[in-house]
């Protein structure tokens, strides 16, 4: 499903942030990345979405190399193929909670009626026309799950996906979004620096200058 190929990422002439990083994720597969606050765990996931580019080496999606795709295919490949849950939620304010979790099948061209069986799915049954004012930061993060899931993804990408949530919170969503991903088939990378978080992976990888380890 994803590919790394001896990965090498430097900014303004510093070490390598990433330096000669393979790795291959498995078909729904769920992994948790930790590691050391700058050592690279969003540069790794923006290199993934093809938002950064390798200084060498390929980053792999379905067998197609991100590097050699132009800026309107690699959008193309991102809104069919991936899905994305950030620590801040980007629920879009203006847009009602249906109109949020529709937005991936509005940009894909398909049908918006799995929108509905999504907020459901997540626990929200009749607040499609409710605004994200009205949510709680946990139920925000649900809307963020369903938008990530509703397109049906290869991959979904993780990055701290409950640093502004309370534990018992967190917990639940963490719960969820395992849930989802599991039932959607596809594969997950979540970036977290909770150890209770990443326990709800698959496998937990530790990420340091030597590569992704196990932990």
């Amino acid at each position: 499903m994803l590919e790394l190929r001896h990965i090498t990422k430097s900014y303004r002439n510093t070490q390598p942030v990433l330096d000669d990083l393979s790795y291959t994720l498995a078909a729904g597969e769920f992994i948790a990345v930790m590691g050391e606050s700058g050592v690279g765990k969003s540069t790794l996931l923006n290199l993934i979405a093809g938002l950064d580019t390798p200084d060498s080496g390929e980053v792999l999606i379905d067998g197609v190399t991100m590097s050699a795709l132009d800026d309107d295919a690699a959008t193309l490949l991102r809104r069919k193929k991936m899905g994305f849950v950030f620590q801040a939620f980007h629920v879009l304010p203006h847009l009602t909670l249906q109109q949020n979790i529709a937005l991936p099948l509005l940009l894909n061209g398909e049908s918006r009626h799995r929108a509905q069986e999504m907020l459901d799915a997540v626990g929200l049954q009749g607040r499609g026309k409710d605004f994200p004012r009205q949510l709680s930061g946990g139920e925000m993060q649900r809307v963020a799950i369903a938008r990530a899931l509703v397109h049906r993804p290869n991959l979904v990408l993780a990055d701290e996906p409950t640093g502004n949530l309370d534990p018992d919170t967190a917990h639940s969503v963490l719960l969820l979004l395992r849930t989802e991903i599991k039932a959607s088939g596809a594969s997950a990378i979540m970036v977290t620096h909770s150890h209770a978080a990443a326990e709800l992976a698959d496998r937990v990888l530790v990420l340091s200058k030597d590569g992704l380890h196990p932990a």
